[in-house]
């Protein structure tokens, strides 16, 4: 396995403003323009360079690289609270019940609230994976090396994590949740409003959404049929977020209405498996596993094999060279399946 996770760095920058032009929308995250880009490593630098202190509203920015040509060829991204720099802002979806005496019935309305409930929760988001690369387990890499990550710096992240997974887009990159919802409270499409907030922030939300719960029966047809449903491409996303222990509770995103999962962080299966120890020699044979070594800017991961001990760890030469460790060096492993 040539391919190695490691924390961005300015030189990074082209590769994944070359990525965001690849997204085809709704990817707050990782915004198709070279400033928003900018501040983003610029943010991200600053989490890496910071040793010790609570828990604060951070970001970290992590890449896949081919270490035998040096190419970035996918992303994700960390963030420690979030909530604390701007409002967080989510849909939950709720029901009303109410009876008539009268008629004798009973009617449940399904409703929509604007909530900051998942405020000062951990967010694992931002993970895109090249369109020639979805084979051989890149995209497992990239979703499990955050909570490889999380595990390496357990105070800098909050007890509550949440995932984020992109609505259903339709061809022509617009939203269906936001045509039958918020477009209509705004002079602009859902292509201007995801770029505009990618740009500049959620305040926007907060000055012109709705403040009153919305009742889904009052939405069109191909509006109400998207609510917390994952684009075809995050279908498998979402289940490796159910296979780490996430669940979607009823919260949806305020642009198209992409479930929003959520788990508790000590309990996410990556993070509760996952062994550290010594690395006491190197042998080809093990078993399938992630890989991690390293705190901070010098964190990097990889799949390959590992047979542990009660002593430490083994792991596979192309490991270790991906991985920059020599033996004696601490490493961090769970198994692949």
């Amino acid at each position: 396995m040539t391919f190695c996770i490691r924390a961005a760095t300015d030189a990074d920058l082209p590769f994944l403003y070359e990525m965001a032009k690849l997204t085809g929308g709704g990817f707050t995250n990782l915004p198709p323009d070279r400033k928003a880009l900018r501040a983003k490593l610029d943010r991200s630098h600053e989490a890496f360079a910071r040793t010790d202190g609570p828990i604060t509203d951070e970001a970290f920015v992590l890449v896949l690289e081919n270490t035998a040509t040096g190419e970035v060829r996918g992303t994700c991204q960390l963030f420690t609270q979030v909530g604390q720099r701007h409002p967080f802002y989510s849909y939950r979806l709720g029901t009303l019940t109410q009876h008539s005496a009268a008629l004798s019935r009973t009617f449940r309305a399904e409703m929509l609230s604007l909530c900051t409930d998942l405020e000062g929760c951990s967010e694992v988001g931002g993970l895109f994976l090249h369109p020639g690369e979805r084979a051989g387990g890149l995209g497992l890499l990239l979703a499990r090396s955050r909570y490889l990550f999380i595990r390496q710096h357990r105070a800098r992240f909050a007890d509550r994590i949440l995932a984020e997974l992109r609505g259903v887009i339709d061809e022509s990159g617009g939203s269906p949740f936001w045509d039958g919802l918020a477009g209509r409270f705004f002079a602009m499409n859902f292509q201007e409003a995801d770029e505009f907030n990618a740009i500049n922030g959620h305040q926007f939300i907060a000055d012109l959404f709705p403040k009153h719960p919305i009742y889904t029966a009052m939405l069109t047809e191909s509006a109400r049929a998207v609510i917390g449903m994952p684009h075809p491409s995050g279908r498998a996303a979402m289940r490796m977020l159910e296979n780490e222990g996430f669940a979607h509770d009823s919260y949806v995103d305020i642009f198209d209405g992409g479930p929003t999962m959520t788990a508790r962080t000590s309990s996410v299966r990556t993070i509760r498996e996952a062994q550290t120890g010594p690395l006491l020699q190197l042998h080809e044979e093990g078993e399938e596993a992630l890989i991690a070594t390293g705190e901070l800017a010098g964190f990097r991961c990889c799949l390959g094999r590992a047979r542990p001990s009660a002593e430490g760890v083994t792991i596979d030469a192309a490991s270790a060279a991906a991985l920059q460790v020599q033996t004696g060096a601490t490493v961090t492993h769970v198994a692949r399946v």
